[in-house]
Order: structure tokens, then C-alpha cells, then sequence
């Protein structure tokens, strides 16, 4: 049995720069950290004397004798690129739900390669498996997914990530900020808002509109994300924090759907109980906000929201990696 972790991820600036159909043009960069949050898949060999050939567990379970008899698209697919044919089980967990904008498709796809590679005895680099991943989601999967998730799923840490208009990136690990890491995480809380969204219609429109409306806006996100560096290396973290509201402002002013308004009642009564501003995770429409709470509004914040799901976390930094092998 292989069983393999995949981190899920919190993008702090710079969302929708990441966008081949915007950073081919103009280039892009995204500050995002992993966290302890992971996706676990497991696969094992099946025994020849099942009726079936494959079995796939997520949400459903799946048994088939041919591979392309399962449902499940991403499993379907992958394994169909890899031509697999002897008899395969596999088994998904997830710390958080799916469609929260935690990168929770990618990181699923980063670690279904991870896990298969091991499998079949192919040794992959963190790059490589970046790349593969990138590759089957943007290209074979076709779907309207930016390129830091992949990334940072497959690498793990806090790192800037810059997108050149050649089509590849430059990683840098900010991990060794060890004050600056730990008194974010003491601020910035992650809160489910109990909606879960299609992101494809909502990148759809997204895309559209940063081409052809709203250039201005994601340069301003890519200039908060060369601020934050900076914030970064002189160990602001109360700056760095301060700015993600900014960055939200001018996200969600792309396109409507990108927050809603139960959503913007959401962060109001967050702000008016102790948070000092926040963002939502991802392209939008529902999942996780991240807020930003001074240690002094804690106690208030926290009794304000307990009926919401507020998610502890810490960040880590060993990305997609393999924690089972027998």
C-alpha cells in the first residue's frame, strides 16, 4: 500500500495573476503558504480473485473492470494517460471539503500523481510533479484553473511565485520568517462560510473580464503582492496582514459573482465583531475567508463566531509527499 499527503493551500496576494490567459501576456505573481491541512490517497495492487479490476473510494465507491468504466473524471483520466492495467484500488480522505477555494481539486490531482508514480516505481521531482499537474488540469482535464495551486500543493512552504510570460515560474520559500510565521498564524484565522461554489462559472467570467475590463485591478493585486515581499523580508507581519482587505476590495470589484451578498453580510458582521478585514479563499462565490484578528479582538472574534466553523491551522512546509509505503 502507497499512501501519499497532499497540502491544501492559502493564497494571500495576487489571485488571478496566475492565469495563463493573463501572466503569457503580462506576467504574474502570487504570495501563498501550504498548510496542515491535507489530502490523503492511498492505492494498493487488487487481488486477481475480485470480480472487479478497479475500485475507487471518494464520496462514492466505484468498481469497474475497465478504467474506462469509472466515473470519476480526474481518476478516469489520469489513469487512462498512465495505462494502467493490472488491478488497482484507490482511496481518497480530505482534512476540508471540496469547492472551498483550499485548492482542493489541484491538490487532489497533485497527489494522485504523486501517489501513481510511486506505484510505478518513477522517481518525480516536486517541479516535475508541478508541472505534470499543471499539464493534466489545464490541458487534458481542460478546466478553467489558474497555475499556483499545482504549485504549491507539489512544493508546500510560503513562497512567492512568480509566472513569466515564457510560460514558467520562478519559486521562493519564505519558511525561514520563523517570528514573522508564527505571529500571522496567531492573527489570520480561516472561517468556513458553509457555502461551496462551481469555480469554473465563476473563473469563466473572471477571465473574461481581466482581459477586456479590468487590467488596471490585477496589476494592483500584483503590486500588493511585490509590497507584501517586502513586508516579508523586514518581518512586518501587522502590514502584511493589514493589506489582504485591500487586495479583496479589488478582487471582488472584477466581477459580481466573485462575492455575493450573503457573503459581503458575512464578512461585515466578521469585521464588526473583532476582525480587522479578510479575504475569501480562491476565485469567490463561497468556501473559507481568511480574517485578520489582533491578538487583543481574539477572545470577542472568537466567541462572535462560534457558531461558524473557525479552523485551526499552522502552515507547513514538505508539500505533496509520501508518508506510507509497504
Amino acid at each position: 500500500m502507497i499512501i501519499t499527503r497532499t497540502p491544501y493551500r492559502i493564497s494571500f496576494f495576487g489571485g488571478g495573476s496566475d492565469y495563463p490567459d493573463w501572466y503569457l501576456k503580462n506576467g504574474g505573481e502570487i504570495i501563498s503558504s501550504t498548510i496542515d491541512k491535507f489530502v490523503y490517497i492511498s492505492s494498493r495492487d487488487l487481488p486477481k480473485f475480485f470480480s472487479h479490476n478497479y475500485r475507487v473510494s471518494y464520496s462514492l465507491v466505484e468498481e469497474t473492470k475497465n478504467i474506462s468504466g469509472i466515473k470519476h473524471k480526474v481518476v478516469r483520466e489520469i489513469l487512462k494517460k498512465y495505462k494502467l492495467k493490472k488491478g488497482l484500488e484507490i482511496h481518497y480522505d480530505g482534512d476540508l471539503p471540496s469547492k472551498s477555494g483550499m485548492g482542493s481539486s489541484s491538490a487532489f490531482i497533485v497527489g494522485l500523481l504523486h501517489n501513481l508514480n510511486i506505484f510505478l516505481n518513477n522517481k518525480i521531482s516536486k517541479k516535475k510533479l508541478a508541472l505534470k499537474s499543471l499539464y493534466f488540469e489545464q490541458k487534458i482535464l481542460k478546466e478553467l484553473v489558474g497555475s499556483q495551486d499545482q504549485i504549491a500543493c507539489a512544493y508546500g512552504g510560503f513562497n512567492s511565485i512568480q509566472f513569466l510570460k515564457n510560460g514558467s515560474f520562478k519559486i521562493k520559500n519564505y519558511n525561514y520568517k520563523k517570528n514573522f510565521l508564527k505571529n500571522i498564524n496567531n492573527e489570520l484565522y480561516l472561517v468556513y462560510t458553509e457555502q461551496q461554489r462551481n469555480s469554473q462559472k465563476i473563473v469563466k467570467n473572471f477571465i473574461y473580464d481581466l482581459n477586456i475590463k479590468k487590467e488596471k485591478q490585477i496589476y494592483k493585486i500584483i503590486e500588493y503582492a511585490e509590497i507584501a515581499k517586502k513586508y516579508l523580508l523586514n518581518n512586518s507581519h501587522q502590514e502584511f496582514c493589514e493589506m489582504i482587505a485591500d487586495s479583496w476590495n479589488i478582487k471582488k470589484s472584477i466581477h459580481k459573482s466573485i462575492s455575493n451578498k450573503k457573503l459581503d453580510d458575512f464578512y461585515n458582521y466578521s469585521v464588526s465583531n473583532g476582525a480587522e478585514g479578510g479575504k475569501l479563499l480562491g476565485a469567490g462565490g463561497g468556501g473559507f475567508f481568511l480574517f485578520y484578528v489582533k491578538e487583543t479582538n481574539k477572545k470577542n472574534f472568537l466567541k462572535k463566531m462560534k457558531k461558524n466553523l473557525v479552523i485551526p491551522y499552522k502552515f507547513e512546509n514538505s508539500g505533496s509527499s509520501l508518508v506510507y509505503l509497504s
